[in-house]
């Protein structure tokens, strides 16, 4: 088993598998050897830096996408680092600032029109997609154009397949409409709006009614951040 493997990763290993997802979010190329070693974080050879990522693409948490490339987390991989690396934590002062100026305006206008701006906003904010379900039969979703930006959606094929989930957006919100309860993580095959993306989403309740509100954006998305910023509208809608 996959997971049985990765249990036995070292703290070196693992502190140098985060890093390689971290470098891949921000930077979206193929991390290298050298690049690490050059940077400092690790504190260790670029040699010892190549074995370990030998090693860890063993275990079929990263791969390399062609030769003289670096390395890149593989669909296991994000599984992985979302399953041992991912935390509840506190948004930071000015994205809650961000949010609550939105969030704040439900008390005098109407729930629709607030949740689709809170969803603009959030877009924004982490240059991605945000879905809403206000019900099984009403979508709204913004941002597309975020997704279609990102290097990963210059490739013809991951193009159609990111077309053919905004085709079937509704049908997919639908089906999942009951199935959300709190705060969720999807990612590569078990993402049911495709497998070259990843989804962070949450049933929200909002004087009584519900609804979905998620961020899509590509695999290789902020996971941590967004995470936070579900977490957060979660609870503050609860308590408009």
């Amino acid at each position: 088993m996959l997971r049985d493997k990765i249990m036995q990763l070292d703290t070196r290993k693992s502190r140098l598998f985060n890093t390689i997802v971290a470098e891949y979010i921000k930077t979206a190329e193929p991390v290298g050897s050298k690049s690490l070693a050059t940077k400092g974080k690790l504190k260790v050879s670029s040699a010892t830096i190549r074995n370990e990522m030998a090693e860890l693409e063993k275990q079929g948490l990263i791969h390399q996408p062609h030769t003289s490339a670096g390395r890149v987390p593989t669909k296991q991989g994000w599984q992985h680092y979302l399953e041992n690396f991912l935390k509840p934590g506190k948004l930071v002062s000015k994205d809650s600032q961000r949010l609550a100026k939105i969030i704040n305006r439900f008390k005098s206008e109407e729930l629709e029109i607030v949740i689709k701006a809170l969803a603009r906003e959030v877009a924004d904010m982490v240059d991605g997609a945000v879905v809403v379900g206000l019900s099984p039969n009403n979508i709204y979703y913004t941002g597309i154009t975020n997704i279609f930006k990102q290097p990963e959606f210059y490739q013809p094929e991951m193009l159609i397949n990111m077309s053919l989930v905004i085709d079937h957006m509704d049908s997919v919100m639908a089906k999942i409409f009951t199935e959300i309860g709190e705060p969720t993580i999807w990612s590569g095959d078990d993402n049911p709006f495709g497998q070259d993306t990843g989804a962070v989403l949450t049933k929200y309740r909002l004087n009584k009614q519900e609804g979905i509100l998620g961020i899509l954006g590509p695999m290789r998305m902020d996971y941590q951040r967004n995470f936070n910023i579900i977490n957060y509208l979660t609870l503050e809608l609860t308590n408009v």
